[in-house]
């Protein structure tokens, strides 16, 4: 069953349509002047293992399993997922400029799918964001952050200073929505990443201690 479901998802990104993207904007917002010179996305930060339950849903697809993220130096990070029955999917590193793949299931072994997640892991695993505007609104502080072609829009909560959405666009395309429940700086309990060009989702869970005993 688990080997049925990797084929077609794999069949599914190999069939995917774009979908024409609107041109993203910051709504209800106010521009204001703040000093931050740059902001950080800290929840992979610390050198512990980051263990998630982790459900992808790629079109009609659903592949569920356990993903880990750890932290092996300032730049790199290798990330891990294996399936619900304890196979391995899939273990790569990963930094802003770098991939290096240690093994994935035959099944999966196609182009597509390892750059999907190389593009996917390397966005959400970044984490220093020069600040070039500043806005705010009634719950949010909010920071755009520019690279070539690329804007991202970090949406920090007022109350408790917490990392909540990231809005990555490119060339002013809306590409992927992260969002993030969390109680510290560095750790995220959830996270939802929604392709907006695509009807690809991941969803992160975090497992507690409890769940791993």
């Amino acid at each position: 069953m688990q080997r049925l479901q990797l084929q077609s998802l794999v069949y599914s990104l190999f069939v995917l349509l774009f979908i024409s993207c609107k041109s993203y904007k910051l709504t209800d917002v106010k521009p204001v002047q703040d000093s931050e010179k740059t902001v950080e996305n800290l929840y992979f930060s610390s050198g512990e293992d980051y263990v998630y339950k982790c459900q992808m849903d790629i079109y009609k697809n659903h592949v569920s399993g356990i993903l880990i993220i750890k932290k092996l130096n300032e730049t790199t990070h290798r990330v891990a997922m294996t399936s619900d029955f304890g196979n391995k999917l899939i273990d790569f590193e990963i930094s802003e400029n770098d991939f290096k793949l240690n093994y994935v299931l035959p099944d999966l072994d196609k182009k597509i799918v390892i750059n999907f997640l190389e593009n996917d892991f390397r966005e959400l695993l970044k984490k220093q964001y020069p600040v070039n505007e500043s806005f705010e609104n009634s719950n949010s502080k909010i920071y755009s952050s520019k690279a070539g072609n690329k804007t991202y829009y970090l949406f920090f909560n007022k109350e408790n200073g917490l990392l909540k959405e990231i809005v990555y666009t490119k060339n002013n395309k809306e590409k992927i929505d992260f969002t993030f429940e969390a109680k510290k700086h560095i750790f995220a309990d959830s996270l939802n990443l929604q392709h907006k060009d695509f009807k690809i989702n991941i969803k992160l869970i975090q497992i507690t201690e409890t769940e791993q005993n």
